[in-house]
C-alpha cells in the first residue's frame, strides 16, 4: 500500500442527504416573446436601417436560453432590413484563437444554423483610443467595420472585483469585444482598477464605434432568466448598473454557510469565469472581492466537457482528482491566467487518485474536532444550487430552516471500483 492510501485509511465518510434550497425565483415565461417586446423599445431596433451590417457580440458564458436570445435578435434585425452576423465576444477565452472561440459558441448551442446568420471569428482588433494612463482600448475588427454593433450579455456579480458595473454589458463591449488584446489591456493594472477601467474604456467604445444597443438578462437562483432588457447605447451603462443590483439580490447561496468540506462535482468556463463562482464558494482569486461561506476544504472532482480542458479556478481548491488533472489543457488554462494577470486560479492543488481519496483527504485535513461528524456539502456545480447534498450532522440545522426541504434520508456515499462517486 502506498503511503497516501495508508494515511487515509480509516478516515470516516459521512452519510449524505439530499435537500432543496428554496430561493425567490422570478422567471420570464416567454423568453422569445419578451425579447421581441424589448427589442421594439424606442432607440433599440429603430436604429437599424435597411442594408446595415450588424455585428452581434456573443460571449462564452452559459447564459440561460442563449440560442433563443441570439436567434430572436437576428430575426428582428433581419425584419428591419439589417444584415446581422455574430462575433465571439469573449476576450481570451477559447484558447485565445478564432477557432477556439467559434467552438465555444458551438458548445453553447450557438452556430450559424441555430442563429440564422454567419459567425465571423477573428482575434484581429483595432485600437480605438487610449485611457489617460496610456492603456489602449481595442475592438474586434469585424465589429469595428460593421455599420452597427449589438451585444448580448448576462448581468451578474464579478468573481474578482466590485464596482458599479461588473459582469455584463459594459464588460462585454470592453473586454469581450476587445478580444485577447483588449482583455490584457484592461487587466494590465490588476483587478484593483478594473471597475474604473471598464467604465472608462466603455465610454471610448460607445463614442467611437457604432454600438447601437445591448440585450441584457438577469437570472434567478435556479439559472433561469428572471428579466430581459434591451437598451439603446445611450442608456447601456446605466442599465448595466441597475441590473447588477437586481442580479446580486437574485444570487443563490448556501443557506447553511459554515461547513468543513465542500465537494464540487465539476468546474468549467461554461459554469463561471473562475470555474466555480467565488461568489458561491467564498474562494476569491483577488483581494478586491469578498463574501460567501466559511469553508475549510474544497474538493473538485471533474471538469465539464464544454470547458475543453480549461481548468481555470482549480487553484481555489485544496484537492483535485487524477481524472480532472488528466483532462487539463494547460495552453488555454495558462492563456486565461496570463491575460488576466492572476496566476492563483491555475495553480494545481494536491492531486489524489480518485474521488474517494480526495474526499477523505479533505475530511482528514479539515481540522474538525470530530471527523465522524464533519459538516460536508456536495454540489453539482455553482450554477445549480437548488438541490444539494449535506452530511447527516447538518440535518438538524436544515430541518430548522423553513426555506430548506429534506428530499431524502441520509445514505452512504457509494463509489465504483475505480473509486469514483456513483
Amino acid at each position: 500500500m502506498d503511503i497516501v492510501k495508508e494515511l487515509l485509511q480509516g478516515v470516516p465518510l459521512p452519510r449524505m442527504a439530499r435537500i432543496w434550497q428554496s430561493f425567490p425565483a422570478p422567471a420570464v415565461a416567454d423568453v422569445a416573446g419578451t425579447l421581441r417586446e424589448q427589442l421594439g423599445r424606442p432607440g433599440v431596433l429603430d436604429t437599424v436601417k435597411p442594408g446595415m451590417r450588424i455585428a452581434i457580440g456573443v460571449g462564452s458564458r452559459g447564459l440561460a436560453d442563449l440560442p433563443t436570445l441570439v436567434r430572436v435578435t437576428v430575426e428582428e434585425i433581419k425584419k428591419r432590413g439589417g444584415q446581422p452576423f455574430l462575433v465571439p465576444a469573449m476576450g481570451s477565452h477559447g484558447g485565445a484563437t478564432a477557432e477556439g472561440q467559434s467552438e465555444v459558441l458551438a458548445n453553447l448551442g450557438v452556430t450559424e444554423a441555430t442563429a440564422g446568420c454567419e459567425v465571423l471569428a477573428s482575434m484581429e482588433v483595432v485600437e480605438i483610443g487610449r485611457l489617460d494612463n496610456g492603456l489602449p482600448v481595442y475592438i474586434d475588427k469585424f465589429a469595428y467595420e460593421a455599420d452597427g454593433i449589438a451585444v448580448i450579455a448576462r448581468v451578474k456579480p464579478h468573481t474578482a472585483f466590485r464596482g458599479e458595473c461588473e459582469s455584463g454589458l459594459v464588460k462585454m463591449i470592453t473586454i469581450g469585444l476587445g478580444k485577447q488584446k483588449g482583455a490584457e489591456s484592461c487587466h494590465a493594472y490588476s483587478f484593483k482598477y478594473m471597475a474604473e477601467h471598464i467604465l472608462s474604456m466603455s465610454a471610448i467604445s460607445l463614442a467611437r464605434t457604432p454600438i447601437l444597443f445591448g440585450v441584457a438578462t438577469v437570472e434567478n437562483a435556479y439559472d433561469r432568466i428572471a428579466k430581459i432588457v434591451a437598451t439603446p447605447a445611450s442608456e447601456l451603462v446605466e442599465t448595466d448598473k441597475a441590473l447588477l443590483i437586481e442580479a446580486k439580490a437574485n444570487m443563490p447561496r448556501f443557506m447553511l454557510d459554515t461547513f468543513d468540506v465542500l465537494i464540487v462535482d465539476r468546474i468549467g468556463k461554461d459554469i463561471s469565469g473562475d470555474g466555480m463562482d467565488p461568489n458561491i464558494s467564498g474562494r476569491y482569486p483577488t483581494p478586491y472581492a469578498s463574501g460567501g461561506p466559511d469553508i475549510a476544504r474544497i474538493v473538485l472532482l471533474d471538469l465539464t466537457e464544454a470547458t475543453h480542458g480549461n481548468a481555470n479556478g482549480m487553484g481555489a481548491a485544496d484537492f483535485i482528482t487524477r481524472k480532472l488533472f488528466d483532462k487539463i489543457d494547460f495552453q488555454p488554462t495558462y492563456a486565461n491566467s496570463l491575460t488576466s494577470t492572476v496566476p492563483g486560479p491555475v495553480r494545481v492543488p494536491m492531486v489524489l487518485d480518485d474521488d474517494c481519496d480526495a474526499i477523505m483527504a479533505a475530511i482528514k485535513t479539515c481540522n474538525s474536532r470530530n471527523p465522524a461528524q464533519a459538516r460536508v456539502v456536495r454540489i453539482k456545480d455553482t450554477l445549480h444550487m437548488g438541490e444539494i447534498s449535506i452530511s447527516e450532522s447538518m440535518l438538524p440545522e436544515a430541518r430548522a430552516n423553513s426555506a430548506i426541504k429534506i428530499l431524502s434520508e441520509p445514505e452512504e456515499l457509494v463509489f465504483d471500483d475505480a473509486g469514483n462517486l456513483l
